[in-house]
């Protein structure tokens, strides 16, 4: 067509001048420009076969070029790509300077002159260097490209080269950070596609500089610069490549490039097969090929270089074994194209062939690599980083698979791969599911395979690179954010290397870096399990005489007692015997130098460090200093008990006298300081402090799980030399709680402090028999003295100062915890149940009182010199004036809960007011509730509970007086609950608390008897709580098992046993019933949904069908049962195996089959027509299974109703068609359901007559679409009814079509 008309055009006018100068007329629309280029094309082709004008022509190609083309590339420089002229749009301005281009590389070519296509290329050189991302720098490539091949190779050297230089630059994104969009990037992919081919052409001195920018050492290798490498050799293959030919094309492909040799190019190739996107991993695949068929075209050996230490190239050729490389390489491209379809089916049967690879790979004879193994990982990485989860899974599992049939030798690469890429993949935990049919408690298929690759492949590493890999292996698992599954599957493989001296400090600290940063928002018991395999990694791979001691210390306190390292626990049993074989081995601590000893046994390092907590440094003299951290309280406590045990071991007979020796060894400093405390008033209080913190952390870490905790020596031992102390002790802590020296904001801590360390003592004292005369009972009862005392001077209404408001505090929490230890243990009542002047006083306590916060010129008076300048400022060990005064008001209500709990029988239940209360806060109760709601709107979520006690012992009382108080408290805690859905620590103590109170039996019943709006608020609660478990664990089961409990025991304490409080609320049990997500069997089958089906089922069976109120609430929930299967089969004609419908109606059935045994046959008889209507549904196998067995007990027990079920045979054929399966298997059991029916064979043997008539129809009906289960029916049906019936009444029954249907013959 071009052809056409460009003749069209010259038979017009023989003039080219003319000609020419006519279309340079006008707008330069593309029609216009390449109409030009295909009249100078033509031109050209008749200059070429010497008929064009040799005159005239050459001036007007010139014209042409000066006058119009050049003017006209050069406004397009200047216009944006894509910009506001609205006559020329960016599609079209591309095509213009295509057309312009061409045009004028023809209208150089006739004008016969170099110069001119020179200097076009230096001007469009010019504005390319100008600006990369300029928008005329398309239009400036389209210049190069035209006039690049009219440039002389010898005369134009240095510009062909500078020109080569800057379009490898900007192909290669040299211009910029190659992440931006951009004008540079059409730029970029114009260079690569049209301007560097043209060059390259060229040859010399431009094939060189272009081949040098690709090959400079400075090139990177990002993903982004990977995609343009790639792009660029693609291009400029067949120029890079050497090409087969004979020897006079041989020798001129000595003096060009050959990208073979070059081992840049490669791993551009190798990191091109791994890229994301699907075209530049095509382009790579290309390259090898290409390579490939280059080389074994020219038949001559080649060896990429500089060969990498003694291993192989990445690439090499060798005639001799020509068969071998082809097979290897067409092996591998076809594996990596076999990739591209990401379908598994596809890709299973040709990973056999990757296992060839590695045959062809490995030499037999002295087994090393043949080909670099970095082309197996690059298959590898494909796999790993598949959009396909399923690909990837079988990616990972092939490899870990490696090491089991075969030995491959070591490389680097492999190893920075398994660093890398391997481990990176291991990173997603749908990894590690089970198998289906895979036991619960079994451990992952793939952790098993990565736990034995990792024993294998480290046990064939050389001795010197052991520990270098393990110490990445570990580091990677603290260089992302790793999933709880993950890093308990890695820890695990870790743990089963076996014993090596690997690691140094460096390794533990990585460790402890796992723990510390990875793991610590993971699940507790995940955590936990990961953490013990961790400690096992370091005792199995650590080199003790690298590390001191102190290190291991440090490292141990990484690990959560209640995690991990409990003692008495099989790990901490393992921890001391590694100790003991290793105490003589470890680097001597800095702590045993300082104070010159040089042992580096455990025994003297547990006695130095003790002495080292409890000497006192000469700065700890102020008294208004921070409270110490507890790390170091930890740590010692810790070594201490470790050091106890170990010494155990070395005898095998250890007795009570040796471990208390050793005890008084280790303990002896701190006993002698805790002696002195009654005594010693100018002891240092940090010194005080870390004492008491130690006294605290050994009797916490000391305590043993399980059945052996009664028979521990030591934890007696360490009881006893504390209970010697106790007197010493607790005089100090009655001195500082009582006598105003806890008078500023850090002093809170240490009040909290003494107050557990006075708990502990009184633990202490009523494990071993509470005296009276104990000291703790003295201390207590001045305790509680002072503090009312305190509180009761403190309303005289003077100006508040720090240090009177921080007491008021200190003894309101003192107050607060003799009310617990007193609520807890009944040993403790001091007074008689009478109400004593701690009664007294907390009744007429002015509830949710604040305290007033002192001035700040007052507050820096009490303040450290090394505090800030406001003592009530947030710090890491004191609170703001807020959250004090929230915990003043939460330890009122700790004692109130005591006080309402004691005197709950005083409470009136109506709503009149006592005149003269003596307990007001316990005989006012509609005061005390609207307090309790004030409450509930100041304290933060985590000092709620003592509220919700209240509310417990309060709102059965005032529900029916005060009901819209009450609904009040029921949603002002649910509101405190719905929003802490997220906050683990706390949450689940609060949802128990709040479940008690609202779902209390008493609650239940007031509130179903009176039907107001409480009955629908909790009915509407206990919605939102069932909503809320679905998407968290756990929370319909607190619920329910509470209910059920406190149901069936209310039951039992009654006479004659009352329900009626469950029966108005069997919406819960029957929710329970049916509770549960849709079951998938690749998930755990242990989940929460079972315990609460359970519960329910368990509560149904527990109820007695004798006892009426028991009786008629089974009843009621039958009924419901079926309304709820009515309900489904309505929502859904049809529904699928394991969907929503599916789950509801299988577990109704269940439950019905669980009530049948105590439905009587009055019941029975007005619902047996619903179960009978249930057969005719459209129901799946299981839930029709279901319907048959409870059709066959109600008929076994109740024969009553055998004329009932015959007349379900006589419904329409279209009833008939989806149901008649479940009445024939009901019929096939007819012998067992008729057993007890005196007139059995009569009746019999004149249904069996009567029903195969019936069954006629059926049969025909069905015969085309009949299922195996349903001839099965079928015949059974009929042989029972040749037994019961003479042969000839069965042949009378009996048709054709029921013969052909059920291949019953004679």
């Amino acid at each position: 067509m071009e052809w056409v008309l460009a003749e069209a055009l010259l038979s017009q006018s023989r003039d080219p001048r003319a000609l020419l100068g006519a279309l340079c007329q006008g707008e330069a629309s593309a029609e216009r420009v390449e109409t030009l280029r295909f009249l100078l094309q033509r031109l050209e082709d008749e200059e070429a076969r010497g008929s064009g004008g040799a005159g005239a022509l050459p001036e007007a190609a010139r014209e042409v070029a000066a006058g119009y083309l050049v003017p006209l590339l050069r406004s397009l420089r200047g216009r944006p790509a894509g910009g506001p002229d609205p006559s020329l749009q960016p599609r079209h301005r591309r095509r213009v300077l295509r057309a312009a281009g061409a045009a004028l590389r023809s209208c150089v070519r006739l004008a016969g002159r170099p110069q001119l296509a020179a200097a076009l290329a230096e001007e469009a050189l010019r504005d390319l260097l100008a600006g990369w991302r300029a928008p005329g720098a398309e239009a400036a490539v389209e210049v190069l490209a035209a006039v690049g091949p009219c440039l002389r190779p010898r005369e134009d050297g240095p510009l062909l080269e500078r020109v080569a230089g800057t379009a490898v630059a900007l192909a290669l994104g040299g211009g910029g950070d190659g992440d931006e969009a951009g004008p540079a990037e059409d730029a970029a992919a114009l260079v690569a596609g049209r301007l560097l081919p043209v060059l390259v052409q060229c040859g010399g001195a431009a094939l060189r500089a272009v081949w040098g920018g690709l090959a400079a050492p400075g090139a990177s290798l990002g993903s982004g610069r990977v995609e343009e490498k790639l792009l660029v050799l693609s291009a400029l293959a067949e120029k890079l490549l050497p090409e087969p030919g004979g020897d006079r094309a041989r020798g001129a492909r000595e003096a060009g490039p050959d990208a073979r040799r070059c081992w840049r190019f490669w791993r551009t190739v190798q990191a091109g097969l791994g890229q994301a996107d699907a075209l530049t991993r095509k382009r790579a695949r290309y390259l090898l090929q290409r390579a490939v068929e280059v080389s074994a075209e020219l038949g001559a050996d080649c060896t990429c270089g500089p060969q990498e230490g003694n291993g192989p190239s990445l690439f090499w050729w060798s005639e001799r074994k020509k068969d071998e490389l082809l097979k290897f390489w067409e092996n591998y491209i076809l594996i990596m194209e076999t990739l591209e379809g990401n379908q598994i089916h596809v890709i299973k049967p040709v990973l056999p062939k990757l296992n060839n690879l590695f045959e062809y790979a490995v030499s037999e004879e002295n087994g090393c690599w043949l080909f670099h193994p970095s082309w197996h990982m690059c298959i590898y990485k494909r796999m790993f980083e598949s959009e396909n989860k399923i690909l990837s899974k079988e990616g990972v599992i092939h490899f870990l698979e490696l090491y089991e049939t075969k030995i491959l030798p070591f490389s680097p690469e492999f190893s920075e791969f398994i660093i890398g890429p391997l481990m990176d993949a291991l990173s997603e935990s749908s990894l590690y599911s089970r198998s289906p049919g895979q036991p619960i408690g079994s451990c992952s298929p793939l952790g098993l395979k990565l736990q034995k690759f990792l024993v294998t492949y480290i046990s064939l590493l050389p001795e010197e690179i052991k520990s270098s890999f393990l110490l990445k292996f570990i580091r990677k698992m603290t260089s992302r954010h790793w999933c709880a599954v993950p890093i308990l599957f890695l820890s695990k493989a870790l743990a089963n290397v076996p014993r090596h001296k690997a690691l140094g400090i460096d390794g533990l600290l990585a460790l402890r870096d796992v723990i510390h940063c990875t793991m610590i928002t993971h699940q507790i018991l995940l955590r936990g399990a990961a953490q013990c395999y961790l400690l096992q990694t370091a005792m199995n791979l650590l080199d003790v005489e690298k590390v001191s001691l102190s290190d291991v210390s440090t490292f141990l306190m990484s690990l959560r007692q209640e995690e991990s390292l409990g003692r008495g626990t099989s790990l901490w049993t393992e921890l001391c015997d590694w100790l003991r074989v290793n105490e003589s081995y470890f680097k001597p601590s800095p702590t045993c130098s300082s104070i010159g000893l040089h042992k580096t046994s455990l025994n003297a390092y547990v006695k130095s460090i003790v002495q080292e907590y409890v000497k006192s440094s000469a700065w700890e003299t102020g008294e208004n200093c921070f409270m110490p951290d507890w790390f170091e309280a930890k740590l010692v406590s810790l070594m201490v008990l470790l050091a106890v045990d170990v010494e155990g071991m070395k005898t095998q007979y250890s007795g009570k006298q040796r471990t208390e020796n050793v005890l008084r060894i280790f303990l002896d400093p701190l006993l002698d300081v805790l002696m002195k405390f009654s005594t010693n008033a100018y002891m240092p209080l940090l010194k005080t402090d870390r004492c008491l913190q130690l006294l605290l952390k050994l009797l916490n870490t000391c305590r043993l799980k399980g059945s052996s905790a009664q028979d521990d020596e030591v934890s007696t031992v360490l009881q006893n030399f504390f209970m010697s102390t106790t007197e010493s002790i607790s005089e100090f802590i009655l001195r500082r709680l009582t006598m105003n020296e806890l008078n500023s904001v850090s002093d809170l801590d240490r009040c909290h402090l003494y107050l557990m360390v006075l708990t502990e003592l009184i633990n202490l004292h009523l494990k071993v028999g509470w005296k009276r005369g104990n000291p703790i009972w003295r201390v207590i009862s001045l305790l509680k003295n002072a503090s009312i005392q305190h509180l009761q001077e403190m309303d005289s209404g003077q100006e508040p100062t720090v240090g009177s408001q921080i007491q008021r505090v200190v003894s309101m929490a003192a107050l607060a915890m003799v009310c617990e230890a007193i609520d807890q243990k009944p040993e403790l009542q001091l007074d008689s149940l009478h109400a004593g002047p701690l009664e007294s006083f907390l009744s007429s306590l002015q509830l949710n009182q604040t305290l007033q916060k002192p001035h700040a010129e007052e507050q820096s008076s009490y303040a450290h010199p090394l505090e800030c300048s406001s003592v009530l400022e947030e710090s890491s060990s004191s609170q703001g004036w807020g959250k004090i005064v929230a915990q003043y008001i939460h330890d009122q209500w700790v004692c109130l809960s005591f006080l309402l709990k004691k005197y709950h029988t005083l409470i009136p239940t109506t709503g009149s007011e006592i005149l003269e209360p003596f307990l007001p806060a316990v005989q006012m109760p509609i005061r005390t509730l609207q307090s309790a709601l004030e409450a509930l709107t100041v304290l933060s979520s985590d000092q709620v509970l003592p509220v919700f006690h209240c509310l417990k012992v309060l709102v059965p009382k005032l529900l029916t007086s005060s009901e819209s108080l009450c609904i009040e408290s029921f949603d002002m805690a649910w509101k405190i609950i719905s929003s802490l859905s997220n906050t683990q620590l706390i949450f689940w103590a609060n949802l128990k608390a709040f479940v008690q109170f609202v779902f209390d039996n008493k609650v239940l019943t007031i509130a179903a008897k009176i039907k107001g709006q409480a009955y629908f608020k909790i009915k509407e609660i206990m919605y939102k709580i069932i909503e809320m478990s679905a998407i968290k664990t756990g929370v319909f089961n607190t619920l329910i098992s509470y209910c059920c409990q406190s149901w069936i025991v209310s039951a039992s304490n009654v006479s004659q046993g009352s329900l009626s409080s469950a029966k108005n609320y069997s919406e819960l049990i029957l929710e329970a019933c049916i509770f549960g997500t849709v079951f998938r069997r690749d998930q755990s089958t242990k989940r929460e949904d079972h315990y609460v089906r359970i519960c329910a089922v368990k509560f149904l069976c527990l109820l007695d069908g004798s006892n009426m109120s028991h009786k008629l609430f089974i009843e009621d929930l039958a009924i419901k049962l079926l309304d709820k299967d009515e309900l489904v089969s309505k929502s859904k004609k049809r529904y699928y195996v394991n969907s929503l419908q599916h789950r509801v109606k299988n577990r109704v059935w269940q439950t019905l089959l669980v009530l049948f045994p105590r439905l009587d046959q009055n019941f029975l008889n007005g619902i047996i027509d619903r179960i009978f209507q249930a057969g005719f549904t459209n129901n799946q196998a299981s839930i029709k299974y279901f319907i048959e067995w409870i059709i066959i007990l109600i008929l076994h027990k109740f024969p009553q109703f055998l004329p009932k079920f015959w007349d379900c045979f006589s419904y329409g054929e279209e009833n008939l068609k989806t149901s008649i399966c479940t009445f024939l298997a009901v019929l096939s059991h007819l012998d067992i359901i008729t057993q007890n029916i005196p007139e059995k064979c009569v009746s019999a043997r004149w249904q069996c007559v009567t029903v195969p008539g019936k069954l006629v129809h059926i049969f025909r009906k069905i015969k085309k679409a009949l299922a195996s289960d349903k001839i099965k029916c079928c015949l059974s049906v009929l042989n029972m009814c040749r037994k019961e019936i003479c042969l000839q009444s069965i042949e009378k029954a009996k048709t054709e079509q029921t013969l052909s249907c059920c291949g019953v013959d004679e």
